[in-house]
Protein backbone atom coordinates (compact mmCIF):
# COMPACT_ATOMS: atom_id res chain seq x y z
CA UNK A 1 0.00 0.00 0.00
CA UNK A 2 2.04 2.52 -1.33
CA UNK A 3 -0.10 5.56 -0.02
CA UNK A 4 -0.28 9.58 -1.40
CA UNK A 5 2.25 10.31 1.85
CA UNK A 6 5.04 7.98 1.19
CA UNK A 7 4.70 9.36 -2.85
CA UNK A 8 5.24 12.82 -1.70
CA UNK A 9 8.17 11.67 0.49
CA UNK A 10 9.42 9.83 -2.07
CA UNK A 11 9.72 12.56 -3.82
CA UNK A 12 11.15 15.30 -1.60
CA UNK A 13 13.82 12.46 -0.97
CA UNK A 14 14.79 12.22 -3.97
CA UNK A 15 15.46 15.97 -4.52
CA UNK A 16 17.25 15.96 -0.98
CA UNK A 17 19.50 13.07 -2.64
CA UNK A 18 20.18 13.35 -6.42
CA UNK A 19 21.06 10.02 -8.32
CA UNK A 20 23.97 11.56 -9.69
CA UNK A 21 25.26 11.16 -6.16
CA UNK A 22 26.51 8.44 -4.82
CA UNK A 23 24.48 5.88 -2.72
CA UNK A 24 26.01 7.30 0.70
CA UNK A 25 25.14 10.85 -0.15
CA UNK A 26 27.46 14.29 -0.08
CA UNK A 27 30.47 15.16 1.79
CA UNK A 28 29.45 17.00 5.07
CA UNK A 29 32.33 17.03 6.82
CA UNK A 30 32.54 20.99 6.57
CA UNK A 31 29.43 21.23 7.94
CA UNK A 32 28.81 22.40 11.49
CA UNK A 33 26.29 21.47 14.23
CA UNK A 34 24.98 24.80 15.92
CA UNK A 35 23.91 23.74 19.60
CA UNK A 36 21.38 25.66 22.20
CA UNK A 37 24.43 28.40 24.39
CA UNK A 38 21.29 27.64 27.02
CA UNK A 39 20.95 24.16 27.44
CA UNK A 40 18.27 22.89 30.16
CA UNK A 41 19.48 19.88 31.24
CA UNK A 42 22.52 17.51 30.95
CA UNK A 43 24.66 19.33 28.97
CA UNK A 44 25.02 17.70 25.12
CA UNK A 45 28.93 16.56 24.38
CA UNK A 46 30.75 18.56 21.95
CA UNK A 47 31.00 17.38 18.46
CA UNK A 48 34.25 15.70 17.52
CA UNK A 49 36.93 17.35 15.32
CA UNK A 50 36.67 16.37 12.11
CA UNK A 51 32.89 16.89 10.78
CA UNK A 52 29.75 14.86 10.72
CA UNK A 53 29.37 11.71 8.59
CA UNK A 54 26.33 11.74 7.57
CA UNK A 55 23.06 13.92 8.70
CA UNK A 56 19.84 12.51 8.54
CA UNK A 57 16.06 13.87 9.10
CA UNK A 58 14.27 10.94 10.44
CA UNK A 59 10.58 10.29 10.91
CA UNK A 60 9.00 7.33 12.73
CA UNK A 61 7.38 7.37 16.27
CA UNK A 62 8.77 7.34 20.03
CA UNK A 63 6.95 4.18 22.20
CA UNK A 64 5.59 4.43 25.72
CA UNK A 65 3.90 1.91 28.37
CA UNK A 66 1.81 3.53 31.02
CA UNK A 67 3.99 3.26 34.68
CA UNK A 68 2.30 2.42 37.87
CA UNK A 69 2.86 6.18 38.67
CA UNK A 70 0.39 7.05 36.24
CA UNK A 71 2.94 8.71 33.64
CA UNK A 72 4.43 6.81 30.59
CA UNK A 73 7.76 5.93 30.07
CA UNK A 74 9.62 5.53 27.25
CA UNK A 75 10.47 1.83 25.88
CA UNK A 76 11.81 2.82 22.41
CA UNK A 77 11.47 4.05 19.03
CA UNK A 78 11.13 3.12 15.61
CA UNK A 79 11.96 5.72 12.80
CA UNK A 80 13.49 5.75 9.38
CA UNK A 81 16.20 8.04 8.16
CA UNK A 82 16.79 9.86 4.90
CA UNK A 83 20.03 11.42 3.62
CA UNK A 84 20.15 15.10 3.79
CA UNK A 85 23.41 15.77 2.67
CA UNK A 86 23.21 16.66 -1.05
CA UNK A 87 21.16 19.49 0.27
CA UNK A 88 22.54 23.16 1.61
CA UNK A 89 22.90 23.01 5.30
CA UNK A 90 20.74 26.15 5.61
CA UNK A 91 17.60 24.22 4.30
CA UNK A 92 18.34 21.00 6.91
CA UNK A 93 15.44 22.74 9.24
CA UNK A 94 12.70 23.52 6.35
CA UNK A 95 13.03 19.63 5.18
CA UNK A 96 12.66 18.53 8.83
CA UNK A 97 9.42 20.84 9.00
CA UNK A 98 8.05 19.42 5.37
CA UNK A 99 8.79 15.93 6.62
CA UNK A 100 7.03 16.35 9.88
CA UNK A 101 3.91 18.65 8.12
CA UNK A 102 3.39 15.43 6.04
CA UNK A 103 4.03 12.74 8.84
CA UNK A 104 1.95 14.17 11.79
CA UNK A 105 -1.06 14.86 9.17
CA UNK A 106 -1.05 11.50 7.71
CA UNK A 107 -3.38 8.89 7.78
CA UNK A 108 -3.74 7.52 11.36
CA UNK A 109 -3.16 4.04 10.08
CA UNK A 110 0.05 4.38 8.39
CA UNK A 111 3.29 2.58 10.58
CA UNK A 112 6.64 3.80 11.09
CA UNK A 113 7.22 0.25 10.12
CA UNK A 114 4.84 0.46 6.61
CA UNK A 115 7.26 3.21 5.76
CA UNK A 116 10.21 1.60 6.19
CA UNK A 117 8.89 -1.82 4.46
CA UNK A 118 6.93 0.63 1.11
CA UNK A 119 10.37 2.03 0.44
CA UNK A 120 12.17 -0.75 0.34
CA UNK A 121 10.89 -2.13 -2.24
CA UNK A 122 12.25 0.17 -3.99
CA UNK A 123 15.48 0.61 -2.31
CA UNK A 124 15.97 4.49 -2.23
CA UNK A 125 19.15 5.52 -2.51
CA UNK A 126 17.73 8.54 -0.14
CA UNK A 127 17.45 5.84 2.54
CA UNK A 128 20.27 5.50 4.59
CA UNK A 129 18.97 3.20 7.66
CA UNK A 130 16.91 2.39 10.38
CA UNK A 131 16.81 3.34 13.69
CA UNK A 132 15.44 1.31 16.59
CA UNK A 133 15.77 -0.35 19.85
CA UNK A 134 17.89 -3.27 21.22
CA UNK A 135 18.76 -5.08 24.83
CA UNK A 136 21.83 -3.17 25.81
CA UNK A 137 24.42 -5.62 24.36
CA UNK A 138 26.89 -4.79 27.14
CA UNK A 139 24.44 -5.69 30.56
CA UNK A 140 22.14 -7.67 28.51
CA UNK A 141 19.34 -5.73 30.31
CA UNK A 142 17.71 -2.73 29.17
CA UNK A 143 17.05 -0.89 25.86
CA UNK A 144 19.93 0.83 23.92
CA UNK A 145 19.77 2.86 20.38
CA UNK A 146 20.80 1.31 17.61
CA UNK A 147 21.30 3.12 13.91
CA UNK A 148 21.07 0.61 11.45
CA UNK A 149 22.48 1.12 7.82
CA UNK A 150 22.96 -2.34 7.13
CA UNK A 151 19.97 -3.12 5.33
CA UNK A 152 19.40 0.35 3.20
CA UNK A 153 22.62 2.46 2.32
CA UNK A 154 25.57 0.36 3.61
CA UNK A 155 23.98 -3.12 2.81
CA UNK A 156 26.59 -5.89 2.53
CA UNK A 157 28.43 -3.93 5.25
CA UNK A 158 27.44 -5.98 8.87
CA UNK A 159 29.36 -3.29 11.37
CA UNK A 160 27.45 -0.36 9.64
CA UNK A 161 25.26 0.09 12.77
CA UNK A 162 26.33 1.95 16.36
CA UNK A 163 24.93 1.38 19.68
CA UNK A 164 24.25 4.92 21.44
CA UNK A 165 24.76 5.52 25.33
CA UNK A 166 23.50 8.92 26.31
CA UNK A 167 26.00 11.71 27.36
CA UNK A 168 24.07 14.54 27.21
CA UNK A 169 20.07 15.02 27.26
CA UNK A 170 18.64 18.63 27.47
CA UNK A 171 15.07 20.04 26.79
CA UNK A 172 13.84 20.68 23.06
CA UNK A 173 14.79 24.79 22.61
CA UNK A 174 11.39 24.97 21.44
CA UNK A 175 8.58 23.65 22.81
CA UNK A 176 9.37 21.30 24.74
CA UNK A 177 5.97 19.77 25.98
CA UNK A 178 5.54 18.53 22.39
CA UNK A 179 8.80 18.35 21.23
CA UNK A 180 11.27 15.37 22.45
CA UNK A 181 14.49 16.29 23.96
CA UNK A 182 17.68 17.18 21.93
CA UNK A 183 20.71 14.11 22.76
CA UNK A 184 24.07 13.28 22.03
CA UNK A 185 25.20 10.09 22.44
CA UNK A 186 28.52 7.96 22.63
CA UNK A 187 29.67 4.39 20.67
CA UNK A 188 28.83 1.48 23.19
CA UNK A 189 28.94 -1.23 19.70
CA UNK A 190 29.03 -0.83 16.14
CA UNK A 191 31.49 1.06 13.25
CA UNK A 192 29.04 3.22 12.20
CA UNK A 193 29.75 6.38 14.10
CA UNK A 194 31.52 7.29 17.67
CA UNK A 195 29.05 10.22 18.16
CA UNK A 196 25.30 10.25 17.58
CA UNK A 197 22.91 13.79 17.84
CA UNK A 198 19.56 14.20 18.02
CA UNK A 199 18.67 17.38 17.26
CA UNK A 200 15.94 19.83 15.50
CA UNK A 201 13.21 17.25 17.22
CA UNK A 202 9.57 17.65 15.86
CA UNK A 203 6.29 15.78 18.28
CA UNK A 204 7.33 13.06 20.10
CA UNK A 205 6.07 13.72 23.35
CA UNK A 206 3.23 11.49 25.00
CA UNK A 207 0.81 12.77 27.23
CA UNK A 208 1.08 14.31 30.33
CA UNK A 209 -1.11 11.00 32.43
CA UNK A 210 -1.83 7.75 31.37
CA UNK A 211 -4.62 4.92 33.49
CA UNK A 212 -1.55 1.93 34.41
CA UNK A 213 -2.76 -1.15 32.72
CA UNK A 214 -3.15 0.81 29.30
CA UNK A 215 -1.77 -0.12 26.00
CA UNK A 216 1.29 0.86 24.91
CA UNK A 217 1.22 4.31 22.71
CA UNK A 218 3.13 5.29 19.50
CA UNK A 219 3.69 8.74 19.42
CA UNK A 220 4.93 10.61 15.93
CA UNK A 221 8.09 12.22 15.71
CA UNK A 222 10.65 13.97 13.43
CA UNK A 223 14.38 14.80 13.86
CA UNK A 224 17.33 15.28 12.79
CA UNK A 225 20.37 12.87 13.37
CA UNK A 226 24.32 13.52 13.05
CA UNK A 227 26.52 11.32 13.34
CA UNK A 228 30.06 11.53 13.68
CA UNK A 229 33.29 9.06 13.07
CA UNK A 230 33.23 5.50 12.45
CA UNK A 231 34.61 3.42 10.06
CA UNK A 232 33.60 -0.05 8.38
Amino acid sequence: MFTPFLITLFVLAALAAPSAVKKSGCNVSKTTLTLPSNQSGTPLAAPQAGGPRFIAVAIGVQNYTCASTGTYTSVGALAELFDVSCLPSSLYSDVTDIAWDGWKDARKDITAAEVIKDLAVFDPPFVLGQHYFITNPITGSGLSPKWDFTSASEDGKPNAYVVGAKTGDILSPTDSAVNIDWLSLSNAQGNLATQVFRVQTRGGQPPTSCTPGSPEIYVRYASQYWLYGGSF
